[in-house]
């Protein structure tokens, strides 16, 4: 049997695991993952029976093979109601009821609502044309994106920046209104220095345009079928208990195949021989280095990470990946027994909260990038969901700097101080309990050395056994889908004898990505 290590148990790393054991018997299959969790950045933060699920995860795709998977994982199951919730609660309870962790096992179908909130009101992201839309931006402001945003279809800028890109699609008003801050919040640069990939990576065919084509395909009587651009989707599934279930469920699985799954175990070196051929790796585990020899290694941990740890690499890769930069961030968790945002939506939500799964921040007076309603997201993800709201503050950083190393509960205390800024709660007095966590690496990030990332994957792709998979494993901003796909492909070219990795690392580079909905 050939030696197979997987070094990470993220979404990629566990797909390629399952699925290489899945099809063949011939591969002895160990996963490597530094941390104790599954699921990478995509793993779940059970914290006193509130659930965090760090960074939101929508899990909807337009790869019919990646929702197979999903479907067989964890089965799809209606969006409960509150009756539904009470009921189920009252049969797992009960003597000889339902065995909680089989009913537990399922995806739940949720409505998808993502909101930008901006001088204490809420706009629809996308951007929409309702009444309130322009009701909140005002007269003056709702002419100036009206002209800026035909100026920019009549005058189309060169694609030099992600500035460019979106002053392409929505218009210079728009984007100073709605991008410019909190793209330069996310990545820290601002987005003239950001390279117009990421545009391409994340938002794709989204625009103007693109938001008129779809309210005018929904009046079509009789349509069934129309594309949509994948930001204008409005369900998603969801893990009855977080992301990180699939995860866990997926490791099980591994498990039950014969595959070994390793925590606490950090990847620090792959040893290449003359003929530039990996012939082991090194990882540390409660302080005590251990190197074992394999045949076939599939990486998804950070490219940055991953070359710094080989040897005998040139000198032009090697800088390339040096210079790779990433984006760090930090959730800080509360317990509240309310929020003071009144839901004015027609969706009906447990504790009347506002129905949004997360809330883009946009004020300028605020380091505040993202807050998370766990409520929304799953039920299922809180306590005491009658008498509680369970959020999360998302704050993007880098590793080592002055938000980074504060202790939690002074950084809680900043987060919580801006949130009462905000309107969001009365007083600190309101906080009933806080969690922070830190995620290290979790956004690849589009500038630097980034514009050379060619001349790196080229050099990569000549180590024969070596499979570069996900999302810091190829160092691109993919969502969990193509993390997967990229994973499905190494599996075939594994199982086929293909040498040639192209298909691997051309996973989401295609410009057009549409969806056919029944």
């Amino acid at each position: 049997m050939k030696k197979v290590y997987v070094i990470g148990a993220g979404p990629a790393g566990l797909t390629a695991a399952y699925e290489l054991l899945r099809q063949s018997k011939d591969y002895e299959v160990t996963v490597l993952e530094e941390s104790k969790y599954m699921g990478g950045i995509s793993k779940t933060v059970n914290y006193k029976g509130n659930r965090m699920d760090m960074g939101g995860h929508r899990f909807f795709s337009k790869v019919p093979e990646v929702n197979e998977w999903w479907n067989h994982m964890l089965p799809l199951q209606g969006a409960p109601t509150y009756d539904d919730i009470v009921l189920h609660r009252e049969m797992t309870l009960a003597p000889g009821g339902p065995d909680p962790e089989k009913e537990d096992r399922v995806m739940l179908r949720r409505h998808r609502v993502s909101r930008i909130y901006f001088k204490q009101k809420f706009f629809d992201y996308p951007i929409s044309f309702k009444p309130e839309t322009f009701i909140n931006m005002g007269f003056v402001n709702t002419i100036q994106a009206g002209c800026s945003y035909i100026a920019s279809v009549i005058h189309k800028r060169k694609e030099n920046s992600l500035e460019d890109f979106y002053i392409n699609r929505f218009g210079r008003k728009l984007y100073s209104m709605f991008f410019e801050y909190y793209t330069q919040n996310l990545w820290g640069r601002h987005p003239r220095d950001i390279a117009p990939d990421w545009g391409n990576q994340r938002v794709k065919g989204l625009s103007i345009a693109a938001i008129m084509k779809d309210i005018f395909s929904k009046m079509i009587p009789g349509r069934k079928n129309r594309t949509v651009e994948t930001s204008l989707i409005e369900e998603f599934s969801y893990p009855k208990l977080g992301p990180g279930q699939l995860w866990d469920v997926t490791a099980d699985e591994i498990r039950k195949l014969g595959g070994t799954i390793l925590t606490d175990c950090l990847v620090t070196g792959l040893h290449k021989d003359a003929d530039n051929h990996i012939t082991s790796l090194t990882y540390v585990n409660d302080g005590q280095e251990v190197t074992v020899e394999g045949d076939i290694f599939i990486s998804s941990m950070p490219v940055k990470d991953l070359v710094a740890g080989m040897n005998d690499v040139p000198e032009r890769p090697a800088k390339i990946a040096a210079g790779l930069p990433y984006r760090d961030y930090m959730t800080v968790g509360l317990l509240l027994p309310k929020l003071n945002l009144k839901n004015k939506t027609k969706l009906k939500t447990i504790g009347n909260i506002v129905p949004d799964c997360w809330v883009y921040v946009h004020d300028r007076d605020v380091m505040l990038g993202r807050f998370q309603i766990y409520n929304n997201w799953s039920p299922y993800m809180i306590k005491d969901l009658e008498h509680t709201v369970w959020i999360g503050l998302e704050y993007f950083c880098f590793e080592g700097d002055k938000y980074w190393t504060m202790s939690d509960e002074d950084f809680t205390k900043f987060a919580v101080e801006e949130i009462v800024r905000m309107g969001l709660i009365d007083s600190p007095a309101d906080v009933m309990d806080s969690h922070v966590e830190r995620v290290k690496k979790a956004y690849p990030a589009y500038f630097d050395t980034y514009k050379d990332i060619d001349t790196l994957v080229d050099y990569l792709k000549t180590i024969d056994n070596l499979y570069c998979v996900g999302r810091n494993g190829q160092h691109r901003y993919n969502n969990i889908d193509h993390s997967m796909v990229t994973s499905f492909e190494t599996v075939r070219n594994i199982l086929n004898g293909i040498q040639s990795k192209d298909n691997i690392w051309n996973v989401n580079t295609e410009k057009v990505y549409h969806e056919t909905k029944a």
